[in-house]
């Protein structure tokens, strides 16, 4: 078997600082806000170096505050890509707030600053512009359009911890910066876990105000927020993994590497484009194929592991049919849901594994009795 993702190599190094961390907490008995909240949250901007870091439940819950921060209004439009994960655009129409999407680039799967111009009116109050799968998008001419508009500017960097654009790390260029913790993330917690940083500290302070219930003091509501904390333990747990986090990315983009050399003469195989400027840390590595879902299957029949981000674009989603858009639309982002597939790129599998899948697609390739199934 190769799967998709395997945490358990990763942290069977770390074993012994992960369980003196649990222990450490266990100990303090403060598990919520406690004291490793904090020093998580001081590392984060140590290692971005941005001036603050206010962590919440999840990267999911970082999106709905950074947009709750703003002070926005029920019916304002917040302009976002049609292809990312679901939280991208159900923080903002949670809020009551309207949502408008922008295709991608089908390359680099991400927004540009051409397609978000293209969608962009006076009535656009807020944009967020999402890193997808570990590389940051356009975000230097995407910072400047919003600037130069007076358009605050949140970055869903929730795949993207680590990355950089001209040497400057995602999340650091726009209003709000908003991470993910979830497991398979490559800083993944064990459990939820979120991260907002910012350069402004009225925003900062606005942050960690609503994510406690919009109380400062304990019991005196300024606001009505609501209930996201990271939890002390998850805190003490990333904590340790956080130096690691480099070595993580750099194990992906070797075996990305590996993948770029042997698949890069099959014509049916697009690989993932990497920008110019832009330092990918490879959360996933996604290959597109019109012979997705065959390849799939015979990959899955080999025990080698893959999955599909993401099957349905924001824009065609079920739930968000109110909003009038139709296929046809956004045709990058529609491409990509039909054609996109991730294979396993953590950096813990061996070269002779990532060879294996490597060497499995060939074969697909090149047998026709297995493309004709």
């Amino acid at each position: 078997m190769i799967p998709l993702l395997d945490l358990n190599r990763a942290h069977a190094e770390l074993q012994t600082e992960l369980l003196a961390a649990c222990e450490c907490v266990l100990k303090e008995g403060k598990f919520i806000m406690g004291p490793a909240v904090g020093r998580f949250e001081a590392a984060v901007t140590g290692y971005l170096g941005v001036p603050h870091a206010v962590s919440c439940a999840s990267g999911s819950d970082a999106l709905l505050i950074a947009l709750m921060a703003l002070g926005l209004r029920p019916g304002d439009e917040v302009v976002t890509t049609a292809y990312s994960f679901f939280s991208t655009a159900s923080a903002i129409t949670r809020l009551g707030l309207s949502a408008k999407f922008a295709d991608i680039d089908a390359g680099t799967f991400n927004l540009t600053a051409s397609t978000l111009n293209d969608v962009v009116t006076s009535r656009t109050k807020a944009v967020i512009a999402v890193h997808l799968f570990g590389q940051t998008c356009d975000i230097g001419e995407i910072s400047e359009l919003c600037r130069s508009r007076s358009i605050p500017l949140i970055e869903d960097a929730a795949q993207a911890l680590g990355a950089r654009f001209n040497g400057k790390f995602a999340g650091s260029f726009g209003d709000i910066g908003c991470f993910s913790f979830f497991p398979s993330k490559n800083l993944g917690g064990f459990g939820d876990g979120g991260m907002m940083v910012t350069p402004d500290p009225r925003l900062a302070e606005q942050l960690a105000l609503l994510r406690l219930h919009g109380a400062k003091p304990k019991y005196h509501h300024r606001q009505v927020g609501i209930n996201s904390r990271l939890d002390t333990l998850q805190a003490a747990l990333l904590q340790v993994k956080l130096p690691h986090l480099d070595n993580y990315a750099e194990g992906r983009r070797r075996n990305a590497k590996i993948y770029r050399k042997m698949l890069s003469d099959i014509n049916d195989v697009l690989l993932p484009l990497e920008m110019q400027g832009a330092d990918h840390v490879y959360n996933q590595f996604c290959i597109r194929t019109n012979s997705r879902d065959e390849l799939r299957k015979t990959l899955s029949e080999q025990g080698i592991g893959t999955e599909v981000y993401y099957p349905i674009p924001l824009h065609l989603q079920e739930c968000f049919q109110g909003l009038g858009y139709k296929e046809g639309d956004f045709p990058n982002s529609e491409t990509c849901s039909k054609t996109s597939m991730a294979l396993p790129v953590f950096g813990e599998l061996s070269e002779q594994e990532v060879g294996q899948v490597a060497l499995a697609i060939k074969s697909f390739f090149t047998n026709p009795a297995t493309m004709s199934q």
